[in-house]
């Protein structure tokens, strides 16, 4: 899941300022999974920025509206009949959501409202964890499921650093040692044999080698 979190009001006032009819587009996947993007954040954030620009007498018209998602084009096409009414948008989408917006409506500005933050797993509620970083090359296999590149404060491929105390990461006590957690969970399933190998660095190439990213499914085309 992309992990979002809301940019601060002053900011986003200030990058709004310029405009007078701005229609507030939320998203309800991704960055409403961590409550920085859904329906409920779209109005509570579209009615602060009413309230705020009333008080320092600043007449702007702010609407809102929630799209299942901004980065798929089947649902951006929901804007159409609503877009001309408007000299702004202004995006809880994560920044691909953004961007996949601004490239269908290339005549009105398109701004973000959120910091896109890290591919994440809902640990708890109100808790998201960092545990992926994208690399092109999944390597959870040979590391039992704990990815060492995202969980590792050092991103040591080849053992731990030695520094860690207890299970607990010597760069801050409070995050889990992922090498202890790789060594553990191999070892459940009698698989340490594994480690054996000398990993070298990442081919990063595979991340952004090439500039951006894209996947082509022949098959899933219409």
């Amino acid at each position: 899941m992309i992990t979002a979190e809301q940019k601060p009001m002053d900011e986003i006032r200030d990058m709004i300022a310029p405009y007078k009819k701005i229609l507030t587009v939320g998203c309800a996947s991704c960055v409403a999974e961590c409550a920085a993007g859904g329906e409920k954040e779209t109005g509570a954030l579209a009615s602060a920025l009413r309230m705020a620009c009333k008080m320092a007498g600043d007449e702007k018209i702010i609407h809102e509206k929630t799209l299942d998602r901004q980065c798929v084009k089947d649902f951006v096409i929901q804007l159409d009949e609503v877009i001309k009414d408007y000299d702004a948008i202004l995006s809880l989408g994560c920044g691909a959501g953004v961007q996949a917006v601004a490239e269908m409506y290339n005549e009105i500005p398109v701004i973000p409202a959120l910091n896109t933050e890290f591919l994440g797993e809902t640990r708890d509620q109100g808790l998201w964890i960092e545990n992926c970083l994208g690399c092109g090359d999944c390597m959870l296999y040979t590391f039992g499921g704990v990815c060492p590149l995202a969980r590792c404060s050092k991103q040591l491929m080849n053992g731990p650093c030695g520094g860690s105390q207890d299970g607990r990461c010597e760069v801050d006590p409070d995050v889990p040692c992922a090498w202890q957690n790789i060594i553990d969970r191999l070892s459940s399933f009698k698989a340490l044999d594994r480690l054996d190998t000398i990993y070298p660095p990442k081919d990063w190439s595979k991340k952004r080698g090439a500039g951006p990213r894209k996947i082509v499914r022949e098959d899933q085309k219409r």
